[in-house]
């Protein structure tokens, strides 16, 4: 059996962004293959994806994404199960860049966006099942909204004013 050293963990986190222990132990059941370990992460966040898909996600946050010429926005509203998770980083990132790419493609389909590739080059539900495996809650893109304006479109941002 290959030796597991803290680099390998570390790169195995960087790749996936999960928990130390997690990638400790795909990488010893993967006899120190760094992809193998990486694919059983993957799996395994499959697996928690459906475990949780039944708890209720009633917290969440609406990401914005407004067009630099200010003429086209979206609006996806992205739940989770608590207001913890909802002020995550990595979650109000995920929201974000769903409503970008929803703008981008004039994309409203739930389903639709789920099948659709983020910047990353992974689809929307390939990166919400690894959201829900890093931070242990169902999240769920719920709705999506575009707006093309003949004017200009702005929001407000809590604690900084309109953008």
């Amino acid at each position: 059996m290959a030796e597991i050293t803290a680099s390998m963990v570390k790169e195995l986190r960087s790749r996936t962004g999960l928990g130390m222990m997690e990638c400790k132990k795909a990488l010893e059941e993967a006899g120190g293959d760094m992809n193998k370990a990486e694919d059983l992460l993957r799996i395994r966040s499959g697996a928690k994806a459906s475990k949780v898909a039944g708890r209720i996600a009633a917290e969440g946050t609406i990401g914005i994404h407004v067009s630099d010429d200010r003429k086209l926005g979206a609006l996806v509203e992205v739940n989770c199960e608590t207001d913890f998770v909802a002020k995550d980083q990595s979650f109000t990132g995920f929201a974000k860049a769903v409503a970008e790419l929803a703008a981008a493609g004039n994309i409203t389909d739930v389903g639709a966006l789920a099948q659709a590739r983020l910047a990353s080059g992974a689809s929307v539900e390939a990166t919400r099942q690894a959201l829900v495996m890093k931070l242990g809650e169902n999240i769920s893109v719920r709705r999506a909204a575009v707006h093309k304006a003949k004017g200009r479109l702005a929001h407000y941002l809590h604690g900084t004013g309109l953008a």
